[in-house]
C-alpha cells in the first residue's frame, strides 16, 4: 500500500536519494525546498513539489495546508533540509561579534529551526500507528565542525528527537536520527573539496571510502520500514566507522 512521504531538502543530495528510494517502492513523495526550479528538475517519478523557506513560520503554514489538501496523512517525514551555514551569503564582516552572532543564528535556523517548525506543523497529521519522523544530523554533532556553529545546530536535533519520541510513542509513531559522516555528491562542500581533506576524511573510515547519498537513503528507508517498528529515540551513525561516539 502506497505511503505518503514528505522530504525536506528533497531536491539534492541525501534528500533526493531518499526520495528516489521511496518512489521506487510506489510511495507518494512530496519534495520540499527553497528552490522551486531544483525541485522540479529532481526527476523523481510521480513526486509533488512545493517551494518554501522552512525557516519562516508563514511558509511552513503554507506547507501544512498543501499537505492537508494533497495527502491528508503523513506516513514518513524526512528532514534533510539544512547545510553548511558558512556557504550562505550575507555574513557581516566588520565586527567579529556580529559575525559570530550571524553564523550561529544562521546555522541554527537552517539546520534546527527548519526541522522543528515542519515537525510541529505536521505532527498531528502523522499516521498512527506506524508514522515515522526521521532527522538528519551529522558526525559533526559528536566531534565539532571547525567553527562549532554547524555542529551545535545538528546536535540540537538530538534532544528534540528524544523528547518527540516520548511524546509520539503512545500514538505508535517512531522518531529517529541518522548522523552521516563524510558524504560525497552533495552540495555541502560547494563545488569541490580539497583533495588533501578528502583523503583525510576517507582515511578516518574503516571501510576506506567516502559515503554516498544512497548509503544514507537506505538507512532512512529501513528506519521507515515495518522492520524498524520498535526502534525509536535512536541516533544511527552512517560513517564507515569514522566515529563511534554515543
Amino acid at each position: 500500500m502506497a505511503r505518503n512521504i514528505v522530504i525536506s531538502g528533497g531536491g539534492t543530495g541525501i534528500g533526493l536519494a531518499a526520495a528516489r528510494v521511496f518512489a521506487a517502492d510506489g510511495d507518494r513523495v512530496l519534495l520540499l525546498g527553497r528552490r522551486g526550479g531544483v525541485l522540479e528538475q529532481a526527476g523523481v517519478p510521480g513526486a509533488l513539489t512545493y517551494a518554501a523557506d522552512l525557516r519562516d513560520p508563514a511558509a511552513v503554514r503554507g506547507v501544512a495546508r498543501f499537505v492537508a489538501e494533497e495527502f491528508g496523512t503523513v506516513d514518513v517525514l524526512v528532514h534533510s533540509a539544512g547545510g553548511n551555514g558558512g556557504r550562505e551569503a550575507g555574513a557581516p564582516a566588520e565586527d567579529p561579534l556580529d559575525a559570530v552572532a550571524h553564523t550561529w543564528s544562521l546555522n541554527f535556523r537552517i539546520n534546527t529551526l527548519t526541522a522543528v517548525l515542519l515537525t510541529e506543523a505536521l505532527k498531528e497529521r502523522l499516521a498512527e500507528p506506524g508514522g515515522r519522523v526521521l532527522f538528519l544530523s551529522s558526525i559533526a554533532a559528536y566531534r565539532g565542525s571547525g567553527t562549532g556553529a554547524y555542529a551545535a545546530a545538528k546536535a540540537a536535533l538530538h534532544p528534540y528527537a528524544h523528547d518527540l519520541a516520548r511524546q509520539l510513542g503512545p500514538r505508535g509513531i517512531t522518531v529517529n536520527v541518522v548522523a552521516p559522516g563524510y558524504v560525497e555528491d552533495t552540495e555541502f562542500f560547494g563545488q569541490a573539496i580539497e583533495e588533501a581533506r578528502r583523503e583525510r576524511l576517507v582515511a578516518e573510515t574503516s571501510t576506506g571510502r567516502a559515503g554516498t547519498p544512497g548509503d544514507v537513503a537506505a538507512t532512512l528507508h529501513w528506519l521507515a520500514s515495518p522492520g524498524a517498528a520498535h526502534i525509536t529515540s535512536q541516533i544511527v551513525q552512517v560513517n564507515g566507522g569514522a566515529e563511534r561516539g554515543h
